[in-house]
């Protein structure tokens, strides 16, 4: 048995995930609006209720990985001195998902 849910849903702000939530299942989420939840009832309810779509494991990395290469393309463009500010602009790394 698998031991994650992949979708996507659109966080809509507070509330959106409760600490009960991430107490009762692991929650975490990605770019592309991906979320990635424990493969329970409580979790697949979650997902349910928030009106998410179910992915496979390699749609959701694709969408994910889509978004970092976007990022990473917008990070490419800026000028040097804005790429180089302490702290400020970190290139986006590669995300692999669980």
């Amino acid at each position: 048995m698998a031991l994650f849910i992949y979708g996507t849903a659109i966080n809509t702000g507070k509330n959106f995930f409760t600490a009960e939530d991430r107490r009762n299942f692991f929650l975490r989420s990605y770019p592309g609006n991906v979320w990635v939840v424990g493969n329970s009832e409580k979790g697949a309810l979650w997902l349910a209720d928030k009106n998410g779509v179910e992915k496979t494991k390699a749609e959701a990395q694709a969408i994910v990985t889509a978004e970092v290469t976007a990022a990473q393309a917008v990070y490419d463009a800026l000028p040097e001195d804005q790429k180089n500010r302490p702290g400020f602009n970190q290139r986006p790394t590669a995300i692999t998902l669980p």
